[in-house]
């Protein structure tokens, strides 16, 4: 039986819009206050910790679902985190600056909650009230009550009734359910892992991880079920011409962002060659002398006929050579290591290239430029999981031998999925000079390389050695006729320079690729330098 609330109300059923509300053996329930700790969630691609870059709160402010709460600065990306809560934000556990772990609390949020009063102090179980409200405008017919045969009510809700609850609430539950739309949860590890054996991720129903994440044992199990997409499908969605909307990853919108930011910079831009003939007729030489524990262990090193006949440690052990990984051995040198060790010497010529810019902390105060001792490099490394920025410090204290050993075990590094570059690579304080080897990649003679906030002084962009026939004054032959040689042939590289015109001048440039030049064309120099 059903026992109206209100008699009063009964006027009001005669309407043909009428909605009703009935709680059928449900307790009543009462608000309370339960303070939440907000957790800094798991990112992903190896990521362990962050640093809180702005609060855009403070304690006792009034929080609504997705209002942001701070940004955080992971590696190169920032991420801006929203609440998961309605509520009050009590305090701030990680100060501006400070670094937080996944899995630590990032602040407190007070949140009111409902929770059923005592069952024994409600109405009778038997008991059934009903409240009647005006018609909602635009409601579809057939959202109001069901009743079953036994005349006990049940309540469906109604979509505009519902309230949407963050991601990251822990009461909701259905904040990864999963969809054809790919709202899967998975690290971009486990993402690159399907995409490479041709596996929708979306077509994985739950994952075995928390709260539903897929792992990568549960992308193999599909696999080896034999569900994975026929590529000849694939193949004739391709051919029918149908965009793919492709999300931008961690990676890639951080460096969106600091392509923006870029536009700040106003940048001069200079070009030139430099000639590694001379160099390279040196690099027969190094290569055959490279130290025997720079060698990767499947190489041979070379012994020279006397140590083949005579023990050289016979009398004293050798000390012990340094500890070098894997993946930082090499059986060959190239010419990045000699032009980075000439860049480091040229800096050290120059203060200005090993100075970092600091901007005014406060409203009207001035920048400053902070001049370092060392020459820091910091190396763009293109990877397959983004642009990555690390960094060789104290350059010009390190031998050819260890900046090829660098430079092999970073980009070892960087190919890793996900990446294997950490803080200790990519510190936060960077170098003063940044260096693309795009060389590697294209044959262009040419390039206007981006200087990005916080990327140093200056850029520079190495091209692809070449050799060319240079008729210049300097191998012009005198007496030559335009039927007998009068030129050269020489190997040359392409370089191309942007420096931040605010605290560089045009000449100051100009000059330092010169000092740069006296280094790279003359490379005798650098044996009184103990390469």
């Amino acid at each position: 039986m059903v026992v109206l609330a209100h008699p009063i109300q009964r006027t009001l059923f005669r309407g043909p819009f009428l909605r009703s509300r009935f709680h059928v053996l449900h307790p009543r329930f009462v608000a309370r206050k339960v303070v939440h700790t907000f957790k800094l969630a798991d990112i992903g691609e190896g990521i362990t910790e962050c640093e809180v870059i702005k609060w855009s709160v403070k304690e006792l402010t009034p929080v609504q679902s997705f209002d942001a709460l701070c940004e955080v600065q992971s590696d190169k990306a920032s991420v801006e985190i929203t609440s998961p809560f309605d509520g009050v934000v009590t305090q701030l556990l990680v100060q501006e600056g400070d670094v937080a772990k996944v899995g630590e609390g990032l602040c407190l949020i007070e949140v009111e909650e409902e929770e059923p009063e005592d069952t024994e102090s409600s109405s009778s179980p038997n008991e059934t009230t009903t409240s009647v409200e005006p018609p909602a405008q635009n409601q579809p017919e057939g959202s109001s009550v069901e009743s079953a045969q036994n005349g006990t009510g049940v309540l469906r809700e109604e979509p505009s009734m519902l309230s949407k609850k963050h991601p990251l609430d822990p009461t909701n539950d259905t904040a990864y359910s999963l969809s054809r739309e790919d709202n899967s949860l998975a690290t971009p590890s486990v993402r690159h892992f399907a995409r490479q054996h041709g596996v929708d991720i979306a077509a994985i129903a739950l994952g075995s991880g928390r709260d539903g994440r897929v792992e990568k044992t549960d992308v193999e199990a599909f696999i080896a079920q034999g569900l994975v997409r026929d590529e000849s499908s694939s193949i004739s969605v391709q051919a029918e011409g149908k965009d793919a909307v492709v999300e931008l990853g961690r990676t890639r919108y951080g460096m969106w962002k600091a392509m923006t930011q870029s536009l700040e910079i106003p940048r001069f831009g200079y070009s030139t060659s430099l000639d590694l003939t001379r160099f390279n007729a040196l690099l027969p030489m190094l290569n055959a002398h490279i130290p025997t524990h720079y060698l990767p262990s499947s190489s041979t090193p070379p012994r020279s006929r006397a140590s083949q006949m005579v023990n050289p440690s016979a009398l004293y052990p050798a000390p012990a050579p340094p500890s070098i990984p894997e993946s930082g051995k090499f059986a060959k040198m190239t010419y990045l290591p000699f032009l980075l060790k000439a860049l480091a010497n040229s800096m050290m010529e120059w203060p200005l290239f090993r100075a970092s810019i600091a901007p005014g902390t406060s409203t009207g105060a001035k920048p400053t430029l902070t001049v370092r001792p060392s020459a820091d490099l910091t190396l763009a490394l293109s990877t397959p999981t983004g642009l990555y920025t690390p960094t060789i410090s104290y350059a010009q204290s390190l031998s050819m031998h260890t900046l090829a050993s660098r430079i092999t075990h970073l980009a070892h590094l960087g190919r890793q999925v996900p990446c294997a570059l950490t803080p200790k690579e990519m510190p936060r304080r960077g170098g003063t000079i940044s260096v693309s080897n795009v060389g590697a990649i294209g044959k262009g003679e040419g390039a206007s390389p981006v200087l990005v906030p916080g990327g140093g002084v200056a850029i520079v962009a190495i091209g692809r050695a070449n050799w060319v026939w240079d008729v210049s004054d300097e191998f012009y032959r005198p007496g030559a006729t335009h039927d007998s040689v009068h030129g050269e042939r020489r190997l040359k590289v392409d370089v191309s320079w942007s420096a931040d015109h605010r605290v560089v001048e045009g000449a100051e440039l100009a000059a330092f690729v010169e000092t740069w030049r006296g280094w790279v064309e003359n490379p005798e120099r650098l044996v009184a330098e103990g390469v």
